[in-house]
């Protein structure tokens, strides 16, 4: 019998906001590179008399999200306790929403190799996250910087059927959180986690089967190893004669292979109930008003739209458009040029192609020596320098090999080019007669391939043209060479 899997995820974000979710303590992005226990207050350690105020740019940021997935926004919304007994939290319990979330009822659209696909979102709401456990030996050692942090819980229908689905769906999630400025998508620093929930039924069949939760899963590659892992597992116990039993289970990458945490609780196990020290939440027609105005463009419509103003290719306008930053360093470069394609088009080249080559040395460096530092486009290449610098390929002043060096030396110094372009003497030649006399001393040096050209082996015009632009040390204009390296070769031809 053939099995489908049945897939949903849970998506948990910690917000960009600087302060906790129920206090003033300052957010640190993933609670990393501060020492243990220092970003603590009464609130967030639960000490007695001590009580929460809701965080207002966080419920923003919700909200934000929510009207990007397409969601409805709920005119009332209640905070509620959910209680369990694990150290990082000290309080006992999770202020979290369960009845009344402030999103619900959205979609989100991916692309997949049977073309677009809509997942449903069932809800996204706001909750804190965790304090971070380390073990040591017999010893857990407990740091709460993290507790408190806002964390957005983004929860999908089950409508994904593959592997290759979660990804596309976790990394255009991703994408749009990205954009949207309410999370850094840093996988390394913790601060964007995923749960996933698999079940495997009959192909055909429309039921809902016993699912696992795998959590914590914080790199899309853990998640779609650990998806396609469990997947297999639950097929194998089927075929068996088996029943899979609904569990918690965690991904151990070493051994590339999930293993059980606990029993799998339900709702009821969490004993929800409102949190009797937050009022309820009412958002206004009015306030969504005013968040959904801050809606940016978001990437599907920011690609759509550079195919259509600036003429690029769907794959060009893609990988623009995958950070904000670099779409926006394309548009302030070529926004003066919508009704030049070919310009927009070659400023685009620069940037999928040797901006993108250079930051990515340079990050592989900074990998390498374990400093890791964002790079920024417009540090590096101000918008009006590279504009500069295909003005000066197209106006013939430099050849693409030059302006190659030139870029390189822009990434470096963030000089502007024509100023490099003075200092080194890189301008390209162009003179007719200056070239000519190069020419005419590249056959003379070479008179056998001058002789072999003549007598019909083509292919060398290749070689000789390769030997004027080194006399030239590739300052020659190319197409102006090569014509007058054609017109003395065919003239010798003619005397043979």
């Amino acid at each position: 019998m053939l099995y489908e899997p049945v897939i949903g995820l849970e998506v948990h974000a910690e917000l960009l906001t600087r302060s906790k979710m129920f206090c003033s303590c300052a957010v640190i992005e993933g609670g990393m590179g501060v020492e243990p226990n220092t970003h603590v207050c009464p609130v967030c350690l639960a000490l007695p008399g001590a009580l929460p105020v809701i965080n207002e740019q966080a419920i923003a940021y919700t909200i934000l999200t929510g009207l990007a997935l397409n969601c409805e926004i709920g005119p009332f919304n209640l905070f509620a306790r959910k209680n369990y007994f694990y150290p990082d939290l000290p309080k006992g319990y999770q202020i979290s929403q369960y009845e009344y979330p402030l999103c619900r009822n959205g979609w989100l659209e991916i692309e997949t190799a049977a073309g677009a696909k809509r997942i449903g979102i069932t809800r996204v709401h706001q909750e804190e996250d965790t304090g971070k456990l380390a073990h040591v030996g017999e010893l857990s050692l407990i740091d709460y910087n993290r507790a408190g942090v806002p964390l957005m819980e983004i929860v999908s229908e089950p409508d994904m059927r593959s592997v290759d689905e979660v990804r596309a769906y976790a990394e255009k999630l991703r994408h749009i959180l990205r954009y949207l400025g309410v999370n850094s998508g840093d996988m390394e620093k913790g601060v964007i986690r995923f749960e996933a929930n698999v079940s495997i039924r009959p192909a055909g069949d429309e039921k809902l089967y016993t699912r696992t939760e795998i959590k914590n899963l914080n790199s899309f590659r853990a998640l779609t190893q650990a998806v396609d892992y469990e997947i297999a597992r639950q097929t194998a116990v089927v075929q068996a004669g088996g029943a899979v039993e609904q569990e918690t289970l965690g991904w151990d990458e070493a051994r590339a292979q999930t293993y059980l945490q606990r029993s799998k609780e339900s709702a009821h196990d969490y004993r929800y109930f409102p949190e009797p020290d937050l009022p309820p939440l009412e958002i206004s027609p009015e306030q969504v008003r005013a968040i959904r105005a801050q809606l940016p463009e978001l990437p599907d419509a920011k690609r759509d739209r550079f195919m259509r103003e600036y003429g690029l290719s769907h794959y060009q306008a893609m990988l623009l458009t995958e950070e904000r930053a670099i779409a926006d360093y394309f548009e302030a470069c070529a926004s003066k040029w919508k009704t030049s394609s070919e310009k927009c088009k070659a400023v685009a080249n620069w940037i999928t192609g040797e901006l993108f080559r250079l930051m990515k040395e340079e990050a592989e460096v900074e990998v390498e020596d374990k400093v890791k530092v964002e790079v920024k486009v417009e540090d590096k290449i101000k918008p009006e320098h590279l504009v500069e610098l295909v003005i000066l390929v197209e106006t013939g002043v430099i050849n693409l090999n030059t302006a190659r060096l030139v870029f390189e030396a822009m990434y470096a110094t963030g000089r502007p080019p024509r100023s490099i372009v003075e200092e080194k003497g890189l301008a390209q030649i162009s003179d007719t007669q200056a070239l000519r006399r190069i020419v005419e001393q590249v056959l003379a040096d070479n008179p056998k391939e001058a002789a072999d050209y003549a007598a019909g082996k083509e292919a060398v015009l290749k070689w000789l043209m390769g030997q004027v632009m080194k006399a030239t040390r590739g300052k020659a204009n190319p197409q102006m060479a090569q014509e007058i390296l054609l017109a003395a070769l065919q003239k010798r031809a003619g005397q043979i």
